[in-house]
């Protein structure tokens, strides 16, 4: 199934919300054909039709990422490139020095500073076997070599699983990333955040996030996502408390210093036990955010909640309304790739999933407008569709305007396959979704597969990435635009 960057962490996912003022007009985007995304000679495929991460300097300008299988049966990491709306020859980037013979290179996230001037990251394996982190920088159009990143001090350093899971960039050669690694704690390294800053186009070491004074010995820290905007940064995820609990974390940074993490008041029917994490975040200005996430109530039902940052001020989450034919229990969920989009302050739409009845998975939409939370709404699939699915729903939100956005989502048809679906927002109203037309001969985006990456902009198309079955066990990726 898709992977929650959640899961990503000490393991093996989409560009942040753009920023758009409010009022900006906007129509009802039409979607083309999906196109294959040409692959580096020998491939054989993706990998779990893994294509996470896309990031737009502009519109027809944008980089995507994840990970192929060549010829030797290595994973190998991908990057494909648009300029000026045509998607170029892609590129394998080549492995930090000291990779294994099959480096298993991912690339998580992709952000662009600007035009040709863009950063990958993720993680590979050393030649001992073990997961190390990556950066690596786009100059002037051409992909560098990937370079491991210096863990902090405290780092083990024999038997290391570290991982980059997001980047994002405010300027070409300013940027910062969050992550996790092991340190030296023996005999079992404890699992910590980190975050990495890069300045004027060098990237300094890593930094060891700073945990509440409630944190556990172990506390098992998790930096989902990242967004900065004007050299202000704010990360988010989860940490377990000092009794063990799992608490909702953001962190935020400036200018390359950053401050201890806050643990996320949620909301007042949250169990003592809340299982709380932190999942998407976005930005309208340096210190007007807005975060989701899931926590367990009293009840011990899986519930979402937003909370919103105003002036720098970070105030208590708000429980979702569901919708009306969600079960009791809803197992609200979100992927981690991009599912929230803020067009202004007071503005955002999101999406996820969520349970009715006992096996009848459905997507879910979600809209603040003018500062109030909404009501959430089931996502409307074309006619035949069975369900959303386990496999389906939303994934990916970006949005032109306030109240009108787009998103990537994937659904189970008539016939039992997944198919990837865009679903147009007017005027916070979300539409009945649109089958994307995958390429000659593709019958289904398989249970991997389906749109991971949405981007579109104030003015110009909107771009979709995602992986489709092109054989019964074999994945390619996919490129989509609104014309």
């Amino acid at each position: 199934m898709k992977w929650k960057r959640a899961a990503l962490v000490l393991s093996s996912f989409l560009s942040l919300a753009f920023v758009v003022p409010a009022g900006a007009t906007s129509t009802t985007p039409r979607w083309n054909v999906a196109k294959v995304a040409s692959l580096p000679s020998g491939a054989t495929g993706l990998p779990s039709g893994f294509l996470p991460a896309l990031g737009c300097a502009s519109a027809g300008n944008c980089s995507a990422g994840g990970a192929y299988v060549d010829a030797s049966s290595h994973t190998q990491g991908l990057v494909l490139n648009e300029v000026r709306g045509v998607w170029t020859a892609p590129t394998k980037l080549i492995a930090p020095t000291g990779s294994a013979s099959d480096p298993g290179l991912t690339v998580n996230s992709i952000a662009c500073g600007a035009v040709g001037d863009c950063v990958a990251v993720g993680s590979y394996d050393d030649d001992k076997g073990y997961a190390q982190s990556f950066v690596v920088s786009e100059v002037r159009g051409v992909w560098q070599r990937a370079r491991e990143v210096r863990l902090p001090a405290n780092a083990e350093g024999a038997s290391q699983l570290s991982e980059v899971h997001s980047v994002s960039c405010w300027s070409a050669g300013n940027c910062s990333a969050v992550g996790s690694y092991l340190d030296g704690t023996q005999p079992v390294g404890h699992s910590e955040g980190m975050v990495i800053n890069e300045v004027r186009g060098t990237w300094g070491p890593a930094q060891e996030v700073k945990l509440p004074a409630d944190a556990n010995a172990n506390p098992y820290a998790l930096l989902n996502q990242i967004i900065c905007v004007k050299g202000r940064c704010v990360g988010v995820g989860s940490y377990a408390g000092a009794n063990g609990t799992t608490q909702g974390l953001v962190v935020n940074g400036a200018n390359g210093s950053w401050s201890r993490g806050l643990t996320v008041v949620l909301p007042g029917n949250a169990n003592a036990y809340p299982d709380a994490d932190v999942s998407e975040v976005a930005c309208v200005s340096p210190v007007n955010c807005t975060a989701l996430g899931t926590y367990t109530n009293v009840a011990g039902h899986d519930e979402g909640f937003t909370i919103t940052e105003s002036n720098a001020t970070w105030q208590e989450a708000l429980a979702m309304v569901m919708p009306s034919d969600a079960a009791t229990n809803p197992h609200t969920f979100f992927y981690g790739y991009g599912g929230l989009a803020c067009a202004s302050i007071g503005n955002c739409s999101a999406g996820g999933q969520y349970l009715v009845g006992t096996t009848q998975y459905e997507g879910f939409f979600i809209n603040e407008v003018n500062g109030v939370w909404q009501p959430a709404t089931q996502m409307m699939l074309p006619s035949g569709a069975l369900m959303a699915g386990k496999n389906g729903g939303v994934v990916a939100v970006s949005c032109r305007s306030a109240g009108n956005c787009s998103a990537g989502a994937a659904y189970d048809d008539g016939s039992d396959r997944y198919q990837a679906l865009v679903v147009n927002e007017v005027s916070n109203t979300w539409q009945v979704g649109q089958k994307i037309s995958l390429p000659p001969g593709a019958t289904s985006v398989g249970i991997d597969g389906g749109v991971y990456g949405l981007v579109c902009h104030r003015t110009g198309p909107c771009t979709a990435t995602g992986s489709y079955l092109k054989t019964a066990t074999t994945y390619e990726g996919f490129t989509v635009s609104t014309s």
